[in-house]
């Protein structure tokens, strides 16, 4: 997900490495900080291998900044990612927020639905943070207050976000006819 933020940020704007950082840090929050160990070895992995670009500019201070811009090669990275996302990027709601943040770029409206009706697929499928017997336990069977809680505002962000989703993808497919 960090190679991914990197390539959409990027893809908007050149930036350099501490305002890529407060860009993702923004976008991911404090679930998933991004540190600088983890931070610029995704850059120099990306620079490597072709897909981003660097020069130098005078910084505020005396020392230059190193300023990041996305290549071609890296733009065509960035939408086959966003074309086939990965399940866990699908399924896990911090990892498909990050694929959303960045679908705009994706200039297809057919592909750009492709993925939110796989989240929306995986959003149908009954599901739990508690099971008994193998099956889900509802809100109202969880016998604690607590994860009742829990399962009603799961519930309720799920039921919106399906709502959602199901709105965009028939914008999505009206678009495209």
């Amino acid at each position: 997900m960090l190679e991914l933020s990197i390539l959409g940020f990027l893809a908007e704007e050149p930036l350099h490495g501490y305002e890529l950082k407060e860009r993702i840090k923004a976008l991911s929050g404090h679930v998933r900080p991004v540190s600088d160990g983890a931070l610029y070895p995704a850059i120099n992995r990306l620079l490597a291998a072709g897909l981003l670009d660097q020069h130098s500019e005078e910084g505020a201070g005396a020392a230059p900044r190193r300023v990041l811009s996305l290549t071609a090669q890296g733009r065509a990275e960035l939408l086959r990612r966003l074309r086939n996302p990965k399940q866990t990027e699908i399924t896990d709601h911090v990892r498909f927020n990050t694929v959303l943040a960045f679908l705009r770029h994706l200039d297809d409206p057919a592909g750009q639905a492709a993925v939110l009706r796989r989240r929306l697929a995986f959003l149908e499928t009954p599901a739990s943070f508690f099971y008994r017997e193998g099956k889900p336990v509802r809100a109202e069977e969880a016998g604690d207050l607590f994860r009742e809680g829990m399962l009603r505002v799961a519930r309720a962000g799920g039921n919106a976000e399906r709502e959602w989703l199901r709105e965009v993808v028939g914008r999505l497919s009206r678009v495209g006819t």
